[in-house]
């Protein structure tokens, strides 16, 4: 049986290069980097170079990147490093609705520590608005954080413009740019960033090592203690070989990001023109344009997303409905749920997310089988059977129903 992995969102996989060299750091340059002797001083150089490597990535210099363990550590260095080293200007933090828990909840941490947070709406694309922003903005407003790039969704958020704003508000900007590091072009200067977050499994580095980005004049307080290392940011001896899997990945992304996006956009765009023209009642989520060029997002109405993964799986197909990080809850998307989808649709959602290393054949495998899965499903269910009692609307209050989103309805 074919087997094919539809969930680079989740993990992808670590380059081959990337894993042998990753290797070598753990059994042959294998000393500590804050050794003195010649084994230390190998790792140490091994370091410099990854930070230099991730830091040309995004064009920043190398003093402002720090090693952590990924992207939830990173977020919460971000939010909680700002929070209590700027409570003496203000208290306030804006984030939105579809972010990652990795910033909700350390905000929902922060308020009962008495900051105060607005959660911003988004709109049935899962953007967030630059004047939505201005308007929340508070004379006790520290902090700004949007993602770069939505998870589930794919979405792209006005970066550059939100950076523009917060700039001339004298407000840190941090994004988590999980998704996006590796697999879209940034550039935290021009963009106006003040703080980012990346995690190097996203894109072809190992699992457990991640950076943050932090501008150089930003006051941030570390939240660990217990050693100087990442000069006191975040204490504790460092994953020399997921530093240089993380570097080499940066590096390889930065040489071959104009290529990556080029060709996961043409597999993207066959995949859902091909899921449209096979497939009816198909809602599209995510923003049309503006989103990641790997990420597929649809409803499948009358299905049960559950249902979806488990079919594609007995098939060879690796799929999500959502985050990786909730997969477990039985709860719908927070992300679909805050773009205005009603429950049923949104446990209908599947993820589809491609990499380089996925191929056309893997596109046309998966329209081959997806339609007699979603057709199976569909007979099966209670609400697909009674579908005529009643016309099959969106929940957006601007819906026209000559141009409604779902797809046959």
């Amino acid at each position: 049986m074919k087997r094919v992995y539809f969930d680079h969102a989740a993990t992808t996989p670590t380059d081959p290069v990337i894993a042998k060299t990753v290797f070598g750091y753990m059994t042959e340059v294998f000393g500590n980097p804050g050794s003195v002797h010649s084994f230390g001083r190998q790792a140490r150089q091994a370091v410099d170079v990854a930070r230099e490597q991730v830091a040309q990535l995004i064009n920043a210099q190398t003093v402002e990147i720090f090693f952590t363990s990924g992207g939830t550590e990173a977020d919460n260095i971000a939010l909680k490093g700002v929070a209590y080293a700027n409570r003496n200007r203000g208290n306030h933090i804006i984030t939105s609705a579809v972010e990652h828990h990795a910033v909700l909840e350390p905000c929902e941490q922060l308020k009962k520590e008495g900051f105060d947070v607005t959660v911003l709406p988004v709109d049935e694309y899962g953007r967030v608005s630059v004047e939505t922003v201005k308007n929340a903005i508070k004379p006790e407003t520290i902090l700004i954080s949007i993602m770069f790039a939505n998870n589930e969704v794919g979405t792209i958020q006005p970066i550059a413009e939100i950076g523009a704003l917060a700039r001339e508000r004298k407000i840190y900007f941090h994004t988590d740019a999980v998704q996006a590091v590796g697999n879209w072009p940034i550039d935290v200067k021009e963009m106006n960033i003040d703080l980012l977050t990346m995690s190097g499994h996203k894109f072809n580095a190992p699992k457990g090592i991640g950076a943050l980005y932090v501008r150089k004049g930003v006051r941030l307080r570390s939240v660990q203690q217990g050693g100087g290392q990442e000069r006191h940011l975040r204490p504790g001896t460092e994953n020399v070989p997921g530093i240089v899997g993380l570097g080499m990945a940066a590096e390889k992304a930065r040489l071959g990001m104009a290529e990556k996006v080029r060709y996961t956009t043409r597999l993207r765009d066959r995949l859902l023109s091909g899921i449209l023209a096979t497939v009816p009642e198909i809602k599209v989520n995510g923003h049309p344009t503006e989103r990641l060029p790997g990420n597929v997002n649809v409803s499948v109405i009358y299905v049960e997303g559950e249902s979806l993964l488990l079919n594609l799986d007995m098939k060879g197909i690796a799929a999500s409905s959502g985050s990786a990080c909730t997969s477990g809850s039985l709860d719908p998307s927070h992300v679909l749920l805050a773009m205005g989808l009603d429950h049923a649709t949104a446990h209908g959602s599947l993820r589809l997310t491609l990499g380089d290393d996925n191929t056309e054949e893997d596109v046309d495998y998966f329209l081959a089988e997806f339609p007699a899965i979603v057709d199976r499903l569909r007979r099966m269910s209670p609400l697909y059977a009674t579908r005529g009692t009643a016309v099959q609307r969106c929940d957006s209050a601007s819906c026209k129903e000559s141009e409604c989103e779902i797809r046959g309805s």
